[in-house]
């Protein structure tokens, strides 16, 4: 299935003159009955040539506009392509359901499993519902709920992350968002079963990481996980959200820098240009990463899951012991 969509990032422009260029000579050719196979071969040539060059060094600014890329493949998408048999459920049981945060039982082919994602809007209807992927602190208890459910039934945890971040609003601040995602955090690390976690497109922040302490943490390959998103870190070290370009340089938190740090484990390859072109390869390849990653850990014993889930996070990040230093 080609997804494709019409709009175009300024760093596509080029590929979009190319392709007018390929549409006009196919309409011609077809009105005029003249055969221009040669002609219409070497643009499409040009066109795939070009793609190579602009998405083989993609800057990290332009790797976060196409994970916002409005046509880009959210957690249902994926669970529709991925999975068999997704039941949704609803509800924290606390206080009511957040539809920012989709998920319940499913199968990865004969395997059942406890899917659970961040889900954004395609339109502005759809967006208000979804609060723009932004979830609420009742989105993380639903998740935890399910997640206390996946190991009562022994079973496997895939969560999908796409966010901003956690919606920031009085409601929220009022209901706890920083406590529900701490809980999160703390309930993940404990968890008997094996939990893998995949950025699919924006990881911002605590919103991305409730979500996200895992055995294994994946990132697809124009994804970005960070503390901060670019604008907020431009807002408050250069006092410009314009310098968001530069903000995404500084913070390295594309999928290479990523895997040098150990933050993730592995990258996922994207279609040439995007998810958004072709979802159903980008599904595949995603699949194919989730089944190799349950064998890993099912092989794994209860106490050597958590071992190595308890090292995988203390070992991030660099720091000193001044004890040590004086």
């Amino acid at each position: 299935m080609d997804e494709e969509s019409t709009y175009t990032l300024e760093f596509e422009k080029p590929l979009r003159e190319l392709q007018k260029q390929l549409d006009t000579l196919q309409s011609v050719s077809k009105v005029s009955d003249v055969d221009s196979a040669k002609e219409i071969q070497a643009i499409e040539e040009k066109i795939q040539a070009k793609k190579v060059e602009i998405y083989s060094k993609l800057t990290p600014w332009q790797r976060v506009q196409l994970s916002r890329h409005p046509k880009r493949p959210y957690s249902l998408d994926y669970f529709e392509r991925i999975f068999s048999d997704f039941n949704e459920l609803h509800g924290d049981r606390r206080y009511k359901d957040d539809a920012a945060i989709v998920g319940g039982p499913a199968f990865l082919d004969e395997a059942p499993v406890m899917v659970i994602g961040q889900q954004k809007g395609r339109n502005t209807k759809d967006n208000l519902k979804r609060n723009f992927g932004c979830p609420h602190p009742e989105g993380y208890r639903k998740a935890m709920r399910l997640m206390e459910m996946a190991e009562r039934f022994n079973l496997p945890i895939v969560t999908l992350i796409d966010t901003p971040g956690a919606y920031p609003g009085i409601g929220a601040e009022e209901r706890h968002v920083a406590e529900a995602i701490a809980v999160n955090i703390r309930d993940m690390s404990t968890l008997s079963v094996p939990i893998i976690s995949i950025i699919i497109g924006e990881g911002g922040s605590g919103g991305a990481l409730g979500m996200a302490v895992a055995d294994e943490v994946m990132i697809l390959e124009n994804g970005y996980y960070s503390v901060i998103s670019p604008e907020g870190c431009a807002a408050i070290l250069w006092k410009d959200r314009a310098a968001a370009p530069k903000a995404a340089d500084a913070l390295r938190f594309s999928p290479a820098d990523l895997i040098g740090f150990g933050v993730v484990d592995q990258i996922i390859e994207e279609p040439v240009g995007g998810a958004h072109r072709n979802y159903d390869q980008a599904a595949k390849n995603m699949k194919s990463s989730i089944k190799d990653a349950l064998k890993r850990l099912n092989k794994k014993s209860q106490k050597k899951l958590l071992d190595d889930r308890y090292a995988r996070f203390r070992k991030l990040g660099v720091f000193e012991d001044q004890a040590a230093v004086s």
